[in-house]
Parts: C-alpha cells; sequence; structure tokens
C-alpha cells in the first residue's frame, strides 16, 4: 500500500482498531483535550505529511460532541500537510435530516456535509446512508457501501425456503429487495407514516407475509417505535416467525429490551457500524463486524482499485 495513517476520535475506538488489525497497519494515537471553557483541541499524533490519511469517525451520541471532534481531526490533518484525507463515516446521524418537510427547517444532512468538505475532506467513505440523496450532499467523491453482504451472509445459514424479507417502509424498500435477492427470496413492505419522532402509523404490510418466516430490514433502529408497530402488523397478518436485522443499532431509551421481550422475536442481528456497550446487550442479540469491509475499501481507495466490486457476492 501506498505511505498510509490511520486515526481515530472518541466515538468508536473499538471498530477503528479492527479496521487497523484487518488493514495490517497501525492504528495513530489522536489526543483530544478539553480547556477549562469546555472547547476541544485536537491533536493527531503521527506524521501525517503528504501520506494518505484516513479518520474514522461514527456520527453517534454523542452527536455533536462528536461531529466538532471529527471537523478538528479534519482541520489538524489539513494543517499537517496530508496528501488525501477521508473520512471514514460507519454511521451519518445527520443523513435523515435529508429533505425540507416542513417550513423554515434546516436540511442537516447537507450543512454537515459542507462542514467536513470545508474541514479539508478529500473524500468519504459511508455506510448505508438513510437515502440515496445525501450521497449527493458531498462535492467531494463519496463509496458508499452497504452491510447487505454481511447480514446475507449470516442469514444464509439458515432455511430461508418460507422466508419473506419484510421492509419497515417504502423509503427502504429498494434495500431490502436488494437484500431479497441476494438471498433468493420474495420481498415485502410496510405502508408507514411518520407523526413524530416516535410516533408512526403502518396501515398494512404489502406482500405476502401469512404463514412465512419474516426477516426484518430496516437501515437503523433508534427508539424501535417503527419496529413495535410492525411487529403488530406481522402478528395480525399471521407471520410464522420474525427475525429483526439493521446496520445501525443505536437502539436507545430500551429498544433492545422492548425487543428482547416480544416472544416471536427470535433474533435481533445488527452490525458494530455503531458501539453497543455490552450492558446494553440482550441473548437476542448478534452483532456481525462491518469492519473487513470498511478495510478493504480502504484498501481499495489507497491503491486506486474499484470499491464497487465490493458489493458483487454475499460474505460467506
Amino acid at each position: 500500500m501506498r505511505d498510509i495513517a490511520v486515526f481515530s476520535g472518541s466515538a468508536h475506538p473499538s471498530l477503528a482498531a479492527e479496521i487497523c488489525r484487518d488493514l495490517g497497519v497501525e492504528l495513530s494515537p489522536t489526543r483530544v483535550t478539553r480547556f477549562a471553557n469546555d472547547c476541544l483541541e485536537v491533536q493527531l499524533q503521527a506524521n501525517c505529511r503528504e501520506r494518505d490519511v484516513f479518520l474514522i469517525q461514527p456520527l453517534v451520541p454523542p452527536v455533536q460532541e462528536n461531529l466538532v471532534e471529527l471537523l478538528l481531526m479534519l482541520d489538524a490533518a489539513r494543517g499537517a500537510s496530508a496528501a488525501r484525507t477521508t473520512v471514514v463515516l460507519p454511521h451519518y446521524a445527520y443523513a435523515r435530516s435529508d429533505k425540507k418537510d416542513a417550513p423554515r427547517i434546516s436540511i442537516g444532512a447537507r450543512l454537515v456535509a459542507d462542514l467536513m468538505v470545508s474541514a479539508g475532506a478529500s473524500r468519504v467513505l459511508a455506510l448505508t446512508l438513510h437515502s440515496p440523496q445525501v450521497h449527493g450532499f458531498f462535492s467531494v467523491p463519496v463509496d458508499h457501501l452497504h452491510a447487505l453482504r454481511e447480514l446475507a451472509g449470516y442469514f444464509s445459514r439458515y432455511d430461508l425456503s418460507n422466508t419473506v424479507v419484510v421492509s419497515p417502509d417504502l423509503g427502504n424498500a429498494k434495500e431490502a429487495a436488494h437484500f431479497a435477492r441476494i438471498v433468493d427470496v420474495p420481498v415485502a413492505a410496510g405502508a408507514k407514516q411518520r407523526f413524530a419522532d416516535d410516533e408512526v402509523r403502518i396501515s398494512t404490510v404489502i406482500g405476502e407475509v401469512s404463514g412465512r418466516d419474516v426477516i426484518v430490514l430496516d437501515d437503523e433502529i433508534a427508539k424501535g417505535s417503527t419496529m413495535m408497530e410492525l411487529l403488530d402488523k406481522l402478528r395480525e397478518r399471521g407471520a410464522r416467525s420474525i427475525r429483526v436485522a439493521c446496520t445501525h443499532g443505536l437502539f436507545t431509551s430500551g429498544a433492545l429490551d422492548r425487543l428482547q421481550a416480544q416472544e416471536d422475536v427470535l433474533e435481533i442481528v445488527s452490525t458494530n457500524s455503531v458501539p453497543i456497550p455490552d450492558e446494553k446487550r440482550v441473548p437476542k442479540l448478534k452483532v456481525l463486524s462491518v469492519a473487513p469491509a470498511l478495510a478493504e475499501a480502504m484498501r481499495r481507495i489507497n491503491i486506486g482499485e474499484s470499491v464497487s466490486t465490493l458489493f458483487e457476492a454475499p460474505s460467506t
């Protein structure tokens, strides 16, 4: 590989360490300090001059703290004469703010993308953005990965002959359909309306789920309001068994405990794109690693190979 330097912010250092093990490089140290006036200072404690620099930082709670830390890391890399600086963004929290659906509100996904570029980002490596249009909010190249291969590789160990993949809403139906094609099963989707951050209503499920083993696939689970509403509809429609899968397992406000308590939910599958503390984990939870995929994408970016070929076949 060309001369490379990988740094991690405070958001998910264990994922960064795993990525570096897969890459076969050392994780360079980062020092974050806080002044008496509550301002942050970041120092990248390895040489960046004319090197290919990667900064790993998912935007997870506390989102604003981690965002400012990332911006300071970008500015430090630029000031240290990095040849190129790539933001590795396993989770982009502001991606949900992708449209103006009410008067006088900001489009946070575009604003934060502009901030990253202004701070010095040369390119972005993202994982499962909330909607496709967010890719276009960045004015630098974006490599947009998904975790469907990892999820498909996991579920392929089951007998899927009577299985259907269900998207909680039509917005995620394209990703669910892609996943369903990989594992060669049919797809269905919920007809969802959102009234508030934690208030949703699913009027029906479009597609055949009666007597089927269901894999519910979503991009992220936060409070779990959508998932609980969908579970009720799947029960009404006579689903035989239910497994829940997502890329970003935020699991806020006791969502994991509520899902764990559902007797007909056999399994909850997520990736480690965001940190899931040990105290949150429940027996039904299975966490898959996206470190190998991110490491391979970083290697390909570094040497100038295609990243799109990572989507060609599921992991085994």
